[in-house]
């Protein structure tokens, strides 16, 4: 999880702050009294962490910046509303990357972060079981992965606990094994296999496939560089917070 964390930080720019949700929901307990840490430093320790975490398994490394002004304004749906969801096309996803000054390389790129980790069954339930409403599987979907799915993991389709590798057999493994499952239509989610299905994210792809995997390591590190500068307040915009959770009164 503290890898997504980490891109929503800096992809929000300083939103997240007013959705406490599982870790984060965490650190703001834990730092809920004034303190030198919990005037600005909560959602960085997390992207240092997120990077430290990715080095120890062989992943690369990037520059964090620190020291980021808050926002004033704290709107859960708004937030929402900005984050790429696994539901998205390859349209919305090239546009909601573009508003945020990433291009379709970043988004190819940043994806790769799906080489590692889980996922809850809710973010792609309709794939095996109900695409289009009418008890439908999505087509898109490598048919055996989906009977595994089905008959291994998500045994009906109002599962709501289960959670599935995002890349099955390599998940604690920084490599390039999402990309290759791409290609054989075992993405997990929309958002994985709308990137098979236009030609310039799938250039992209076999790109890196025919590449080494430190050309990966250190291809992925600069989009991640790249969120560390978006939206970035400086001078009088925004504020440093008393409590990491809410904007000063």
């Amino acid at each position: 999880m503290i890898l997504p964390v980490e891109f929503y930080i800096y992809y929000l720019g300083t939103k997240l702050e007013g959705k406490k949700t599982h870790a984060l929901f965490l650190l703001f307990e834990v730092y809920s009294k004034p303190n030198a840490l919990a005037l600005f430093l909560v959602l960085i320790l997390f992207a240092l962490a997120a990077r430290d975490s990715i080095v120890v398994i062989g992943g690369p490394s990037w520059k964090v910046p620190t020291g980021r002004r808050d926002g004033v304004i704290s709107v859960a749906s708004e937030s929402l509303a900005e984050i790429p969801a696994p539901f998205d096309n390859i349209t919305t996803l090239i546009q909601n990357f573009a508003n945020k000054s990433l291009d379709i390389k970043d988004l190819v790129l940043l994806s790769g972060s799906h080489t590692i980790g889980i996922s809850l069954y809710t973010s792609f339930s309709n794939r095996p079981y109900n695409l289009t409403g009418v008890g439908d599987q999505d087509p898109t979907l490598d048919s055996e992965y989906a009977a595994n799915l089905k008959s291994r993991k998500c045994r009906t389709q109002n599962d709501n606990t289960t959670i599935v590798e995002m890349d099955p057999g390599s998940r604690t493994t920084f490599d390039l094994s999402y990309y290759s499952l791409l290609l054989k239509r075992r993405g997990l989610f929309e958002s994985d296999s709308a990137l098979t299905r236009d030609s310039n994210t799938l250039a992209l792809i076999n790109q890196l496939l025919q590449g080494s995997l430190q050309n990966f390591l250190s291809e992925f590190a600069m989009p991640m560089e790249k969120m560390g500068r978006i939206e970035v307040k400086t001078g009088t915009s925004g504020e440093i917070r008393k409590n990491c959770a809410v904007a000063n009164s």
